[in-house]
């Protein structure tokens, strides 16, 4: 069952569960502003839903929460950090700024961040880079957890892949796994006692089904578009590995350290302005969106909508009546904040 809890108290309780995490208060605020703002948009998944794992990555030692980026190569628009294993939140933060400042001298930002630690929800860098005014593109590689299509056992990343517009009527954003449905959002249905809208994998028995506890047990996740889905992933997989010059996808599995542990984030942050006006950019964008968002819809109480519109409606309303999570998953928050929640309480939930 999920409850409202409003935006600040929200915030300053995952602040106090990263303090005790051995956070600085710099970083404590940091991934508490990230974290909620991510369920105040409706991303529960990769907010809220994920401080209990990250307080498990810590206390194993996967994360290195004094780790920063460090600078490692440079060629003209284009940089390469390693992220020390640190705080995926925060490395991803300063290479998406540094890949706006870099656009700003070049027209075109590229900054490749290796050896780093989940990101949570990869949209927040996408509509920071388009709120900075710029195009915005950003991806990441994984460990295997999603079938190659064609096969019933994991062999690919769920390699998240976002690209933002920044319309200053009100930025359009892609943010977008390549399955159907993420592992987080999956988790978000279960809690909730809820079938997925759509069939989302497949059940042990190899049945196409929308139960999503079904698809967390076989770990046959479906997809985006089929074959579609699977070969994007391992491109995605190869490019930011070789961009980044880190670890693909099975070094991560051979490593065996959980989610994104060690793994790759590239991101590109361009002028939109580089060859055109202002002015007319923005006519156009809000032309193009304008006559999408027209479209008839299939079901008149559901209008069509860009990418990222129904997301600045969640955030107004979460502001207004308080942000949504799951009661379970706010008990292990406070009990966090607390001080008074081990490992194995966590791990066990």
């Amino acid at each position: 069952m999920s409850i409202r809890v409003s935006f600040s108290e929200m915030k300053e309780t995952a602040k106090k569960a990263f303090l005790n995490l051995g956070l600085t208060e710099e970083q404590a605020e940091a991934c508490a502003a990230i974290h909620t703002a991510s369920s105040a948009d409706g991303v529960e998944s990769h907010g809220m839903n994920r401080i209990p794992r990250f307080a498990v990555y810590v206390r194993k030692g996967w994360i290195n929460i004094k780790g920063t980026p460090q600078l490692i190569g440079a060629r003209g628009a284009a940089e390469n950090y390693d992220g020390q294993r640190g705080i995926g939140v925060l490395n991803a933060l300063f290479c998406a700024d540094r890949a706006v400042e870099l656009a700003k001298a070049h027209g075109i930002g590229l900054v490749a961040l290796k050896n780093t630690t989940h990101w949570m929800r990869g949209g927040t860098y996408a509509w920071r880079t388009a709120e900075a005014g710029f195009i915005g593109i950003n991806w990441i590689n994984t460990e295997s957890c999603m079938p190659m299509w064609g096969s019933d056992v994991k062999s690919v990343g769920n390699n998240p892949f976002c690209l933002a517009i920044p319309r200053e009527d009100g930025e359009i954003v892609v943010d977008m796994a390549m399955s159907q449905y993420a592992y987080g959002k999956l988790g978000v249905y279960r809690l909730a006692g809820k079938q997925l809208p759509y069939p989302g994998g497949f059940d042990k028995d190899g049945n196409l089904t929308s139960d999503p506890g079904a698809i967390e047990e076989s770990m046959r996740i479906l997809p985006a578009g089929y074959w579609k889905g699977s070969s994007l992933a391992i491109a995605l997989d190869l490019a930011a590995a070789a961009i980044a010059n880190g670890f693909c996808g099975i070094d991560m599995d051979e490593e065996g350290k959980g989610s994104c542990t060690g793994c790759n984030q590239i991101f590109i942050a361009i002028d939109p302005y580089l060859f055109g006006d202002r002015e007319k950019t923005q006519e156009m964008f809000n032309r193009r969106v304008a006559a999408a968002d027209a479209a008839h819809p299939i079901d008149p109480r559901h209008p069509v909508r860009c990418p990222g519109e129904n997301t600045l409606e969640r955030r107004r309303q979460s502001q207004a009546e308080g942000v949504l999570v799951d009661e379970a998953i706010w008990a292990q928050v406070q009990a966090l904040a607390a001080g008074d929640m081990d490992t194995e309480d966590i791990a066990s939930f």
